[in-house]
């Protein structure tokens, strides 16, 4: 129960201060994203110095951080790209990513994150413009000039 206290604690102090950051940076920052991130960061650090935490605590943080990040990627997705398909794709990938971060399994965390990135980049990555799109998208233009 004291897991719960302290992790609840950590994500509302922290969001309560990167709300307040928020008022001064030049950008935008998701305070209750940064609360979550920063908590589960300081558990696996504190994990990793020896310190007993609940891994399932640390896998409920991540798996929040998984769907945040796949959320606010995809509004940044391509026109033209699925987002089903995005989430589909990334948010398993995502959770692998977060099972090898969770439990100390560094290649299974690596292969995730290397597919994650593959993933990112032929989504995000610019489709070429093709003449016959190219084509049909200038004569379009040249039909609303002569309009009215």
């Amino acid at each position: 129960m004291t897991i719960i206290l302290i992790t609840t604690l950590s994500i509302l102090a922290i969001t309560g201060l990167a709300w307040l950051a928020n008022k001064i940076l030049p950008f935008p920052i998701c305070p209750i994203c940064v609360g979550i991130a920063a908590t589960w960061i300081w558990m696996l650090a504190g994990r990793l110095a020896g310190l007993e935490f609940d891994n399932a605590m640390l896998a409920i943080l991540l798996g929040g951080s998984v769907v945040g990040m796949g959320d606010q990627l995809e509004k940044h997705l391509p026109a033209g790209r699925l987002p089903l398909l995005w989430k589909t794709l990334f948010m398993p990938i995502g959770f692998i990513a977060a099972y090898g971060l969770a439990t100390a399994h560094w290649t299974v965390m690596a292969m995730a994150v290397a597919a994650l990135l593959l993933l990112t980049s032929v989504f995000f990555m610019p489709r070429p413009q093709s003449e016959k799109n190219n084509s049909v998208v200038e004569k379009l233009k040249e039909d609303m000039k002569k309009c009215c």
